[in-house]
Order: C-alpha cells, then structure tokens, then sequence
C-alpha cells in the first residue's frame, strides 16, 4: 500500500483529537464531581448512539453480527466498557500526559498475549522491543519514585491497567476485524461497554447537574465528538491510505499532542524520569514497528501501482 498525504494528514487529526481526551475529562470531573465510571457510560452511551444512526444511514442491512461471533464482541465491549473507566481514573491520578505514555505500552501486551495464545514467534528483535517497554513502563509509573508524597498504589495499578484493558479491547477487535467494517464494530462494542456499565449507575447519580453551565456540556460534546467519533472515523479513514505500520508509529504522535495539550490547559509538567520514560516506550514502540514499515516499503518498491 502506498504512504499518501490524505492518510498522514487524518493520523495526526486522529491522535491531536484522542490527546484531547484527558483534558476533556479532567475539565468535566473538576467541573461536575461526577464519577469516573458515571462519566465513561454515558460516553459510551452516546458514542453507541451516534455510531448506530451512522451505521443505519450509510450501510442499513450490514449491520447485524454473526451469531458465533458475539461472545467476541462481548468480550470487546466489556474491556472498552471498563478501560475507558480506568483511563478515566489515569487522567485523575497520573495526570493526561503521563496516561497517555502509558497507553502507550499496549504493543508490549499484545505481544505477549500473541506469544501465550497463538504461539507466534518471539524473536530476538522483539524481546528488546518488549524490554525497551517494560523499561518505560516503569519509569513514567512512578514505582521507582515511591517515596514521592504524589505516587499511591492507586496510580501504580491504574497506571498498568490501561495499557492492559487497552489491548484487551484490541484484541477481540483484531479478532472480529475480518468480515465487518469498523463502523459495525465500535457500534456494537460501544453498546455492549454502555451496557456493562448501565447497573453501576444506580449508585453513582446522573450524568450532569441541571444547573451545571454551558461549557460543561460543550467539553463532554467535545469529548464524545472530537475525542471519539472524529478521532475513530479519522484513524479508519488513515487505514485505508497508509500501511497499518506506518499508521501505527505516526499515531504515537498522540503523546507529543497531549503533553502539549496538558501544559497549556492543565499546567502539568513532566519530570525529567517521565520524559526519559516516555523517550523509551516511543522507542520501543518504533523498534517493534520498524519490520513491518520496513516491508510495506519494500512490497510498494516492488509494485509501486
């Protein structure tokens, strides 16, 4: 597949649009009181909705899953469900910059998993990848800081918890990829993280105050529109413009968005063990890609049709 100008563009609006998410749900927690997990079903609930009436308006009739495929879809909804309430939890404890290098670590897990279930090979090549993770991983987590008045076991976990249910949900994603179009995808997943989490609210109270002010729902607009549908739309739209490596190392650009993002509206400054943490993990995210963007190059200098 050939790199196109088209695709580039809609990965960098993709990763500026989910480095919004921190700032979105900081900004709307500190302006409501609202839960975490309050906050995440109704984004999924509204996500689910607007995905949906997407799906009925440009592909009605393809829109159904295959009866042997739910449990699949299932198991994609609840980690969405309960990784967008722990991402939640990371914007508030670890702060948007930090959380969004921790996503970053997703590639590490995936690769573990893939080792445990499908017995792929892992090669010398990706072990120092998977080291080079781990390493960052650590180092912006805050473990090796413990005595720090702002570290608590409750960012540590949460800390490692995001990457993790991030893969989770990419997983099962990966699994249902053939035969549907993205678009059937979230929509289902969406539904299913919106209904997983549906019981809880009993307990957590409502979405939004009556009385709370216009930019409150302007920022979960934003946070659902932007950060959402705009950034998932986008990043599908990149996919089929670009090789899935390139696509993959260009989207890391997320962490430069948010960290930027982060000091403008939230005042948060990395320490310096956070930026050497995050250098790592971007390495070793990029040394993992590396043969993958190296054979799409050499499949489009061999058909360059």
């Amino acid at each position: 597949m050939r790199i196109t100008l088209p695709g580039i563009i809609a990965v960098l609006l993709a990763a500026a649009c989910w480095a919004l998410s921190g700032i979105f749900v900081k900004l709307i927690i500190a302006g409501t009181g609202i839960t975490s997990l309050t906050l995440a079903f109704w984004r999924d609930t509204v996500s689910f909705g607007a995905f949906f009436a997407w799906g009925l308006a440009v592909q009605w009739g393809r829109m159904s899953i295959r009866r042997a495929d739910w449990p699949i879809i299932f198991g994609m909804g609840i980690s969405l469900g309960v990784f967008h309430v722990v991402l939640n939890l990371g914007y508030l404890l670890n702060g948007a910059a930090v959380t969004t290098v921790q996503q970053a670590a997703m590639p590490a897990i995936v690769l573990i998993v893939a080792r445990v279930i499908w017995k792929e090979p892992l090669t010398g090549f990706k072990f120092f990848s998977l080291a080079l993770i781990a390493m960052g991983t650590v180092l912006i987590s805050g473990i090796l800081e413990a005595g720090a008045p702002d570290v608590s076991t409750a960012s540590i976990a949460v800390g490692f918890l995001v990457p993790a249910l991030y893969a989770g949900w990419s997983l099962f994603g990966k699994a249902l990829r053939k035969g549907y179009s993205p678009l059937v995808t979230l929509t289902w997943a969406f539904g299913i993280a919106a209904l997983v989490l549906l019981p809880c609210q009993a307990f957590t109270g409502t979405l939004l105050p009556p009385s709370a002010p216009l930019r409150i729902y302007l920022w979960f607009g934003g946070l659902t529109g932007i950060s959402t549908m705009f950034a998932f739309f986008a990043y599908t739209f990149a996919l089929g413009r670009l090789p899935a490596g390139i696509a993959s190392i260009l989207v890391m650009s997320e962490i430069v968005f948010a960290v930027i993002y982060a000091r403008i509206f939230l005042g948060e400054v990395l320490a310096s063990i956070e930026i050497l943490g995050a250098g790592v993990v971007i390495g070793g995210v990029i040394f993992l890609l590396a043969p993958e963007v190296a054979a799409s190059k050499s499949v489009h200098r061999a058909n360059p049709f």
